[in-house]
C-alpha cells in the first residue's frame, strides 16, 4: 500500500488560505467577498517595472547565474546602502520569492532536530518550512496587552537548549504589524552573541514603518557574522507574483552553503530579476504614497475594530497586519461561518485564524489576523459586514466572560 510520508503528514496547513474552498462558494452563490485575510495588496505594481520586462530585448530566456544575474546582485547594494545596509554583491544570493530565502537559512544553519526560536504569534510558513527542514520551532509568546512586544530576554533564554542554533524575527511584523525597537533589537543581539545564534531576520516590509524607527539585524554592530537577512520583492513594490527574494549574509561559509542550495535549484525567476533592477531605479519618493495610503487604513481599520463591542485590536507600527481579539468562542469557526452561513447586503469578509500563527496549542482561539490591503471603502464595507456578524454568530462570548477570561 502507497503511503505519505511523515513530513508530508506533519505539513500544516496554510491559516491564510485553507479557507480558500469556503470563499470560493460564497462567490458562487453570489456573495462579495472581502479579502483581508492574505496580504495581497490592490496598490498598483509600478508600471515602470513592467515595462522594463515588455521592453526587454530577449531572442533566448537563459539560465540566470545561480546567486541571480550580477547586474542586478550589483542593483540591490545600492538599495541596501540607502537602507543604511553594508553589503557587497558577492553577499547576496536571488530567491525564488523570500519563502526560499527562508528554506535557504534552515538548510544551511540548522540540522534536522535542531531548533529555532520564534516569538510567537509568527509567519505561518514559518512552520511549514521548519517542518519541511526537519527541525523544531520553540515559541516565545508575546501578547496581545502589550501590542505584541518582544518577550522578555529571560523567556528566551529558559527556551534556549542545546538544540537551540537560531532566532528568527520579522519586523515590522507579519502578522502582528509591530515594530521593533532599537533596544529589543540591541537585546535580541546580546543573547545571540552569549549563545552564539544565528538571528534569522525578515525584513520584507521595511519601507512601512508608521510610529518609529527601522532597525535592521544588519545594523547591529558586533553581529555580522550571525545575521541571515530575508528579502523579498513582492510587498514593497505590490510584486507578489513575480516570486523574487533575497538571501543576505556576511558569514561566507553561510553563503557559500546556500550557494549549493541555490545552485541544486539551478536559478532565480529571469524576467522578475529585470523587474527588480527596474524596481532599484524608481525614486526613493515612490514609497511616500504606498506608504501614506497604508497608514490611512491602518487607522480606519484599527479605529473601526476598537469601536466594536468585545474588540481589542492594538495599534500596528508597520506592515499591513493586525491582529485583533473578537469576542468569540473559536476563531477557526467563526472565519468558516464568516464564509458559509453569514452575508450583510450580499458581502462577507475573509479572515485569518490566529491560530494558525501561534505554535502554542490553545493560544489565539479568539484572535484573527487582517491584511489591511485593500482600499479605504472597501475596509468600511468590510467592517460593517464584521460588526455585524458578530452581532449574529451563535458562538459569540459576552463580553464579561472575555474580561473575567482576560483576568485569570
Amino acid at each position: 500500500m502507497l503511503t505519505i510520508s511523515k513530513r508530508g503528514e506533519q505539513m500544516p496547513a496554510s491559516p491564510i488560505r485553507k479557507l480558500v474552498p469556503y470563499a470560493e462558494a460564497a462567490k458562487r452563490k453570489g456573495i462579495k467577498v472581502y479579502h483581508l485575510n492574505i496580504g495581497q495588496p490592490d496598490i498598483e505594481t509600478p508600471p515602470a517595472i513592467l515595462d522594463a520586462v515588455r521592453e526587454a530585448n530577449i531572442k533566448v530566456l537563459e539560465y540566470s547565474h545561480s546567486a541571480g544575474n550580477e547586474s542586478y546582485r550589483r542593483k540591490l547594494v545600492q538599495y541596501y546602502k540607502k537602507a543604511g545596509i553594508d553589503v557587497t554583491h558577492e553577499q547576496i544570493l536571488i530567491t525564488t520569492g523570500g519563502s526560499e530565502a527562508i528554506m535557504f537559512g534552515f538548510f544551511c544553519c540548522l540540522n534536522p532536530g535542531d531548533e529555532v526560536i520564534i516569538p510567537e504569534p509568527f509567519y505561518a510558513n514559518y512552520n511549514g518550512f521548519a517542518c519541511a527542514a526537519g527541525i523544531n520551532v520553540v515559541p516565545i509568546t508575546s501578547t496581545i496587552e502589550t501590542g505584541f512586544a518582544l518577550p522578555p530576554i529571560e523567556d528566551f533564554e529558559k527556551a534556549i537548549t542545546p538544540k537551540t542554533k537560531a532566532i528568527i524575527i520579522c519586523s515590522p511584523n507579519n502578522p502582528t504589524g509591530y515594530l521593533y525597537s532599537r533596544a529589543e533589537m540591541e537585546a535580541l543581539k546580546e543573547i545571540c552573541l552569549k549563545y552564539n545564534l544565528y538571528l534569522f531576520s525578515d525584513e520584507a516590509y521595511r519601507e512601512f514603518c508608521y510610529d518609529g524607527e527601522y532597525v535592521s539585524a544588519m545594523h547591529l554592530p558586533g553581529l555580522e557574522k550571525n545575521v541571515v537577512l530575508m528579502d523579498t520583492i513582492s510587498k514593497r513594490y505590490s510584486a507578489c507574483g513575480a516570486r523574487l527574494g533575497a538571501f543576505v549574509t556576511k558569514n561566507k561559509e553561510v553563503y557559500d552553503t546556500a550557494m549549493k542550495f541555490a545552485q541544486a535549484r539551478l536559478s532565480p525567476p529571469g524576467l522578475a530579476q529585470i523587474m527588480g533592477e527596474a524596481a532599484v531605479d524608481l525614486p526613493d519618493s515612490y514609497f511616500d504614497e504606498p506608504k501614506a495610503e497604508y497608514l490611512a487604513r491602518r487607522d480606519l481599520l484599527v479605529n473601526r475594530l476598537n469601536k466594536m463591542p468585545g474588540v481589542f485590536c492594538p495599534n500596528p507600527g508597520g506592515a499591513f497586519y493586525a491582529i485583533a481579539r473578537l469576542p468569540i468562542d473559536d476563531c477557526d469557526k467563526f472565519c468558516q461561518w464568516l464564509l458559509e452561513n453569514f452575508s450583510y447586503k450580499d458581502q462577507t469578509v475573509m479572515l485569518a485564524p490566529a491560530t494558525g500563527f501561534y505554535g502554542t496549542a490553545g493560544l489565539g482561539t479568539n484572535e484573527v489576523r487582517l491584511a489591511y490591503v485593500l482600499n479605504l471603502d472597501s475596509i468600511n464595507a468590510a467592517m460593517d459586514c464584521l460588526e455585524k456578524a458578530l452581532e449574529q454568530y451563535p458562538g459569540k462570548v459576552i463580553e464579561k466572560k472575555l474580561r473575567a477570561a482576560d483576568a485569570k
